[in-house]
């Protein structure tokens, strides 16, 4: 009986740490949860041995991370899997077998937050493969450097060079890859990088290849306003919650998290800062770039005084290379042409939507492919034993934005 009453409680509490209230329309409620409570239990124990002075809590997270996703790089009968460096940044190479004499290429950039993750992760281990069997394409999968250890602009220079030794003639001769069919990619903060470097790379008259395309998935791309629309609905919402993505632009910028507090409370973008212009303003003002369906009945959160100092203590929030949603419409209009998913469910919705819309704007030729049952980080979800409905059918459409522009 003590068992069977011991067994009840923890069960029930299982239950109640498992469980959370979801959106309807959400797709896979369940697996959600689940995959969830997961990350959650991760971020609490890195959160407890952070307090305890035992590591970083994102050392902690991301070993857990590696013991469960991280696996070695083996071939099959239709990829060879490799792992090699780019630029002097460590990648994961998939080749296919076969095919056509000249490849088309893509180079990724993983999510993560900056901090967490790897191309070496199963999920993008299966997803790189998948890419390489269905487009005949060569896909290099760049592990770049992590927070706490490196800050920007670290990320964004390992991004940088990778990208440039993937654009040069040696590495094309050398992977057989078409230099007119060249794409870069990411997803999440690996998204900011790639639209971060489409816009350098773009700009540079000194640079002879060009990246034929920029495939976005539901991309991180400002950090001034945390009450987008997106930000406000989807703030309670797995498996990226608003304070969460607050703490990993901190600690992509160097930034004490003790500002955390201000960004949540939009104070470090308050009308009394004075390096936040009009202009600036007008490129991530989402009354006026956000259709009605996803302004809603939402109103912006713009404060007279916040903290006027914030901006020089942290200029990253105000640099392109880390916020590509600044950029000029001119630098805009010389990147190339563009694929940005979104999904309802999701805080980064709103980034993704008005960057669609300001590359569109600028000229570019842009697709915006939007799930209204999606998550954040679902299309890395595609597979068994986490595999999502949205997850499956947003890669599915994504390959097939790859095999018909590319």
């Amino acid at each position: 009986m003590r068992l069977r009453w011991i067994g009840t409680v923890l069960l029930s509490a299982a239950a109640y740490y498992v469980y959370l209230p979801l959106p309807s329309a959400v797709s896979d409620p369940w697996k959600l949860m689940l995959l969830d409570a997961m990350f959650r239990g991760f971020m609490h124990a890195g959160d407890m041995a952070h307090t305890l002075g035992v590591c970083h809590r994102v050392h902690l997270l991301n070993r857990l991370v590696s013991w469960v996703e991280v696996i070695e790089a083996h071939s099959c009968h239709t990829v060879n899997v490799s792992d090699s460096a780019l630029g002097g940044v460590p990648t994961r190479v998939f080749q296919p077998k076969g095919g056509q004499k000249l490849k088309r290429g893509v180079v990724y950039f993983h999510g993560g937050g900056w901090a967490l993750g790897s191309g070496r992760m199963r999920s993008y281990d299966l997803l790189c493969r998948k890419m390489a069997e269905e487009l005949d394409a060569v896909i290099i999968s760049v592990d770049y450097r992590l927070a706490p250890e490196a800050v920007f602009p670290d990320q964004y220079h390992d991004a940088l060079a990778a990208s440039k030794a993937f654009l040069s003639a040696e590495i094309l001769e050398q992977y057989s890859i078409d230099p007119a069919r060249a794409c870069i990619s990411g997803d999440s903060a690996g998204g900011n990088l790639a639209a971060a470097v489409a816009q350098e790379l773009g700009s540079d008259d000194s640079v002879t290849i060009r990246f034929k395309a920029q495939a976005l998935v539901y991309p991180v791309l400002q950090a001034l306003d945390f009450h987008t629309p997106s930000y406000q609905q989807n703030q309670a919402v797995p498996i990226l919650y608003r304070p969460v993505m607050a703490r990993f632009w901190l600690q992509y910028l160097g930034a004490d998290a003790s500002m955390e507090p201000l960004l949540l409370a939009n104070n470090h973008s308050s009308l009394d800062q004075p390096a936040i212009t009009p202009q600036t303003r007008s490129k991530l003002d989402w009354t006026a770039l956000l259709p009605a369906k996803h302004r809603k009945n939402f109103r912006p959160v713009v404060k007279e005084t916040g903290s006027p100092g914030m901006v020089g203590e942290v200029p990253g929030l105000m640099d392109v290379r880390a916020a590509p949603l600044l950029a000029e419409q001119g630098v805009l209009g010389r990147t190339p042409k563009a694929y940005v998913m979104t999904c309802e469910f999701d805080v980064l919705r709103d980034d993704g939507l008005m960057y669609a819309r300001r590359l569109q704007d600028a000229g570019v030729t842009v697709t915006s492919d939007h799930y209204e049952d999606g998550f954040h980080g679902c299309m890395v979800f595609a597979f068994l034993p986490v595999r999502s409905s949205v997850g499956q059918r947003s890669m599915e459409n994504y390959i097939r934005w790859l095999d018909q522009n590319l």
